[in-house]
Parts: structure tokens; C-alpha cells; sequence
């Protein structure tokens, strides 16, 4: 197994050290308001208990920089230290006084300086340089203090909160996310700090993937990489919040990238740590392993680092029916049941619903493209969109429309008859070396992932294996191999979603062989389209691009999210952003559809897209105003049945 994490620097934020040869960590956010010491305390407590090794804490005016005095020294008190971040936005001054007292300031490049109207206008080089010296003027007094008292920096670009002046020339792109932390970036060098870090984050996974890769691609030709930090902003709760998250922060670290992560949801902060440790949890655990054995396996020459050659992939495969090159990616649905008929409400967790009365079939936005009935036999007339796939010695005794053969490897060499239009052939990983598939035109790989895909390096590992040997399109099979289902869909989201933004796959189906009974056939189908909607590969139902809790935030957010999702879950394709405050507000949402943002204590300001529609609505009154500014636009439907 080979795998190589970038070299960083390693930066020290207190005595913990970041960077270098040491460990991912795992850090979070408080949401209490930062002058409520006890409240702040005893969340800061709960989240060194569930193993946060760094919390971050809002402090958006001078009074909240102060209190963050309170804050350490009440921690102290009791037992407990652990390295504090201070947030900084909008505030310079703030930025300076919390400096003196944490052992790190975030501060977002898109805001710290300016102060964003949605403005583009053409700068000339002398206008530009004149903005660049602004911001110096600005920055200079935190980095020296920072310099002074050994604190740390995280420069962190947000996708969603670039300057205007960024936007104006380099656009809503990742370059300009990574133009607007290397002016930081720079001033800090000019000065000779380096105690930083950086991030890239957004609430698109494939936004925030290419921005992280640009950045660092960018830092190694400037001769130096600091540590960076990893996440995907306003993921959301849920299933979804771990899905977003994964796809984005595991390709990454699968990449070799990363040395600090936060996974963003709207829950409880000690929520986030169980996660985001299962995600790290691979790379620590082969840095364990290995750093004994191999003292330089850190330390590899920038040339040598494979993700340089990964993102060129652009696989293009030939076409089978509806499956490969620009056709969506299917998802095949695995129905094992013991008897030997299956009856149309078996095809209800696939997202085929029978109505017995009307004797038609009802298609959910959730139905697969194919069902995998094994070894058994379908005896009822099908919906007319629905592929069925069949173990291949059932399949040829009596071939029905609409039913495919599953070729497994062994049979290969003996197989003598294939269906002229589709043809499933499985694969074990472990046989992508030796396998000669048939010279056919009609053939689809399915590609069994094995129970090691939980190792750092498997995929890269095996990336360009699939990538040389195969123009069929090809499904990634993943058997489940644990119990715990949060594991399941992180590391499966994750394996997905490096394989699928290097540009390589073209379905997927996921089989419960040990029967797990937390897993039921309707919840893999579901995952499965839920994986693909945050690839942005497959949209089945509404995205809710919803900010974690935080001291600014106004409103309860999570109970203020499961609102929305009562009135709004079945509006297909919409993009809905739900933002505690200003910061998170409509540059954060960057492309959401309609947004729903606190602007002070009980009010809400209502957006469609950047713009702001409804402002100061009563909070109580503000979920039904959303709806009806949908309506407005001619977006939304009544729930159907």
C-alpha cells in the first residue's frame, strides 16, 4: 500500500503542534453566545470530552474578544486545556485583542478588509495595487501581534464571502479563492510570519476540492506549503451534512491533503467530532503504522506527490444502452430476499410504488435505474423504465425483456452466449490485473470494491489501474463491512467521491451481503442518490445548504432547519440556504435558490438569490413568508397524494 501525505509545515497553535509529521486533527466551533462564559464553558467541555483537540469561538466585536479571557482562564480553572480560535470577520480591532489572549485567530480575507455590496466594477493595476496597499494597512497591526505573542493564523477564504475587488477580476472561481488568501499570504511572509494556516472552503464539495488543489499547487511553487485545513462549509444536518462533508474532506485527504479538518453540521458541536475522526481516522491510523518504519514517508519530493497527476483524468467511456460518457450515473439497486418470487412491493424500497386499484406503477424521484434480484425471478409486469439484472445462469434459461445477465469472473472463460445489448460483468478489485474481458461492445464493469477501501491510499492506488485498463463504463461496488452505520456512509461517500471528481465512473450499487439489519433496502437506495446529489452528479430532491450553529447566530438553527425541510422537502432541484447571521448570510449561501438569514434578535431577512427581498420579518412569521416567496416565483408545488 502507498500512501503520501503532502509536506507542510508544522506550526505550533499553543503546545499543539499542526503540519509537518503530526497527526490530522480534529477541531470544532462552539454555538453559544461568547458572553455567556458558563454556557461557552461547559460546551467547550463537552467537545474536549467527545476528543476536539481545538475549539474556535465567535468573537464578531471588541466585548466578545475581551471574553474570551473569561473563557480560558474558567477552562483552566476546572481542569481543562485546550487551544482556543478566535473567529474574526468584520472586526480588525477585535482580531487584535483576541490575538493577545488565544493561541489562534481565524480571519476570513473576503471580509476582514472590506466590507461586500455585490459590486463588480474594472480596476485598473494602479487601482488594483491601491486596494492591495489598503488591505496591508489593515492586516499589518494583527500580524505583528501575532508575530509578538506566538499566536497563530488561519487565513480562511470562504467561497461564498469574496471581496468584491476579488470577484471583480478573478470571478466566483476557485482561483480567486486561492488569489485571496495568497494577498494574505503574502503580507504575512513580507513580515516574516509564518505561524499560519490556510483553507478553502464551500459549501460545494467540487468547488472546495478544486480550490484546495489549486491552493496547494499554487504553495508549492511559491517553495512553501503551510498546513492546511479542511471543510466543507454549511453542509447541513444529517445524512446529508456527513455525505457533503466526506465526499469533499475525504477525497482531499485521500489526495494526501490536510492536516486539520472540522466537519460542519447543523447539530450539537460534540456531533461533529465522531464524524470528522472517522474520517481522519485511515490516514492517522497509517501514519501510526508506518512513521516508525519509513522516517521519510512525510517527506517525499513535491514531484513525486501523486495528486499532481490525478486531476488531469478526464475519462471518457463508450456507451452501453444508458449507461457511460454523458449519461447520469446509473444506481443499481441490490433486493435480496430468501423466497423465490418477488412481488411488486418489493420494488417499493427500489422507489417503485405498485397502486394496486388503478393497476399502474407510481415512479419516485428515488427509483433506480436497475434491481439485482440474484438468482430469482420476477413473475408481474415491470414499470417500462426499470432494468432487472439476474445471475447469468438464471438469466440464459429463459431471457425476458428487460432482464440482463450478471457475469461473475469466474464464469468469464465459460460464458458462450451474451445479451446483444447489456452485459454485467463483476470484478473483484483483486482481479483487475489479470482479467481479459470479451471483445464486446455491449459490456459494463462492475468493479467490487474490497473491505480495504477503508485504508489511506487504496484508491489512488487503484485509480489509475481502472483509469489504463478499462473503457467500459464501470459501477463501483461497495459491500458494507461495518456495523456502524455513520462509518458506512462516510467512508462510502468518501470512496465515491474520489473516484467520481477525478472524473472516473458512471454508476453505483451498494449490497448488504452479512445482512446488517441497520440497513434497510430502501436507506442503501437513498444513499446512493443522496451520494450522487452531492456530487452534483444527480439532483433527486431539494439541497439545503444550511450553516452550522455559532455564537453570532440568531435564531435556533436547527430547529428553524426541520421547519423548512417540513414545508419544503419535496420541491425537487430548489437550492435553499438557511444562515444564522449576516456573516453566513448571502454571500455564504453563494447558490442558493431562496436564502433565510437572521439579521437581528427575532427578525429574518429573506433572499432570492444575492438579493434581499423581505427584510426584518418576524421570526415566527418568517418559514411561511419563505414559501410564499417561492410561490412568488412560480416554484413551488403542493405536495402530490
Amino acid at each position: 500500500m502507498s500512501y503520501i501525505r503532502l509536506k507542510t509545515l508544522e506550526v505550533s497553535i499553543g503546545d499543539l503542534k499542526m503540519g509537518g509529521q503530526n497527526p490530522i486533527r480534529v477541531q470544532s466551533m462552539t454555538t453559544a453566545d461568547t458572553m455567556n462564559t458558563s454556557a461557552v464553558v461547559d460546551e467547550c467541555i463537552r467537545l474536549i470530552n467527545a476528543g476536539c483537540e481545538m475549539i474556535r469561538i465567535t468573537a464578531p466585536s471588541i466585548k466578545e474578544a475581551e471574553n474570551l479571557l473569561n473563557i480560558k482562564n474558567e477552562l483552566k480553572k476546572r481542569g481543562y486545556s485546550i487551544p482556543l480560535c478566535a473567529d474574526i470577520h468584520y472586526t480588525p480591532n477585535a482580531a487584535e485583542v483576541a490575538a493577545r489572549i488565544v493561541e489562534k485567530v481565524r480571519i476570513n480575507p473576503g471580509n476582514y478588509a472590506d466590507k461586500k455590496k455585490f459590486e463588480l466594477k474594472e480596476y485598473s493595476d494602479a487601482e488594483y495595487n491601491a486596494e492591495l496597499e489598503r488591505i496591508r494597512e489593515k492586516f499589518l497591526p494583527l500580524v505583528r501581534v501575532c508575530k509578538e505573542y506566538g499566536t497563530a493564523m488561519r487565513i480562511g477564504t470562504n467561497h461564498g464571502s469574496l471581496s468584491d475587488r476579488i470577484l471583480s477580476r478573478y470571478g466566483d472561481t476557485p482561483l480567486g479563492m486561492v488569489e485571496s488568501a495568497m494577498e494574505f499570504i503574502r503580507i504575512c511572509e513580507d513580515e516574516n510570519f509564518h505561524n499560519i494556516v490556510i483553507s478553502m472552503k464551500a459549501s460545494n464539495p467540487l468547488v472546495m476540492i478544486e480550490a484546495y488543489r489549486l491552493l496547494v499547487d499554487t504553495m508549492i511553487k511559491n517553495n512553501k506549503v503551510y498546513p492546511i485545513h479542511l471543510g466543507v462549509t454549511e453542509a447541513g444536518d444529517g445524512e446529508d451534512g456527513r455525505i457533503k462533508s466526506a465526499i469533499g474532506i475525504g477525497t482531499l485527504l485521500e489526495d494526501g491533503i490536510g492536516d486539520t479538518v472540522r466537519v460542519s453540521l447543523t447539530e450539537p458541536p460534540e456531533y461533529e467530532i465522531p464524524a470528522a475522526q472517522k474520517l481522519v481516522a485511515p490516514y492517522n491510523e497509517y501514519r501510526l503504522k508506518y512513521l516508525a518504519e519509513i522516517d521519510d514517508w512525510l517527506l517525499s519530493d513535491h514531484p513525486k506527490w501523486h495528486i499532481t497527476s490525478l486531476p488531469k483524468l478526464n475519462k471518457t467511456s463508450s456507451v452501453v444502452k444508458n449507461i457511460g460518457n454523458e449519461n447520469v450515473p446509473i444506481v443499481i439497486h441490490s433486493l435480496a430476499k430468501k423466497n423465490d418470487d418477488i412481488t411488486p412491493a418489493n420494488l417499493f424500497s427500489a422507489g417503485y410504488i405498485y397502486n394496486v386499484q388503478s393497476d399502474k406503477w407510481n415512479i419516485t424521484d428515488f427509483a433506480a435505474d436497475y434491481v439485482y434480484i440474484q438468482n430469482k425471478n420476477i413473475p408481474f409486469d415491470l414499470p417500462g423504465n426499470i432494468g432487472i439484472i439476474q445471475d447469468y445462469e438464471v438469466w440464459i434459461k429463459n431471457p425476458l425483456p428487460q432482464h440482463y445477465p450478471l457475469i461473475k469472473y469466474e464464469q468469464l472463460s465459460t460464458v458462450k452466449e451474451f445479451h446483444k445489448e447489456l452485459n454485467f460483468i463483476e470484478l473483484s478489485d483483486n482481479h483487475l490485473n489479470e482479467v481479459q474481458l470479451p471483445e464486446s461492445k455491449n459490456n459494463v464493469v462492475i468493479i467490487e470494491i474490497e473491505d480495504t477501501f477503508f485504508s489511506a491510499g487504496y484508491l489512488a492506488e487503484k485509480l489509475k489501474l481502472f483509469y489504463e485498463r478499462y473503457s467500459q463504463p464501470i459501477i463501483f461496488k461497495l459491500n458494507i463491512s461495518t456495523e456502524d452505520q455513520e462509518n458506512f456512509i462516510i467512508q462510502s461517500s468518501k470512496i465515491i467521491g474520489y473516484l467520481f471528481t477525478n472524473h472516473f465512473g458512471n454508476g453505483i450499487m451498494i449490497d448488504n451481503p452479512k445482512g446488517y439489519k441497520n440497513y434497510s433496502p430502501q436507506f442503501l437506495n437513498q444513499l446512493m442518490f443522496n451520494i450522487l446529489q452531492g456530487l452534483r452528479e444527480r439532483i433527486s430532491k431539494t439541497e439545503y445548504i444550511a450553516c452550522p450553529s455559532c455564537g453570532r447566530t440568531l435564531f435556533d438553527l436547527q430547529e428553524t432547519t426541520k421547519k423548512i425541510k417540513e414545508k419544503t422537502a419535496h420541491l425537487k432541484g430548489l437550492k435553499i440556504g438557511i444562515m444564522g447571521c449576516i456573516v453566513n448570510g448571502p454571500g455564504e449561501m453563494a447558490d442558493a435558490d431562496f436564502g433565510y438569514v437572521g439579521t437581528g434578535p427575532g427578525k429574518v431577512s429573506l433572499y432570492k438569490g444575492h438579493t434581499v427581498v423581505k427584510r426584518n420579518v418576524p421570526e415566527e412569521k418568517a418559514v411561511d413568508e419563505l414559501i410564499n416567496l417561492i410561490k412568488e416565483y412560480g416554484m413551488y408545488r403542493e405536495v402530490e397524494g
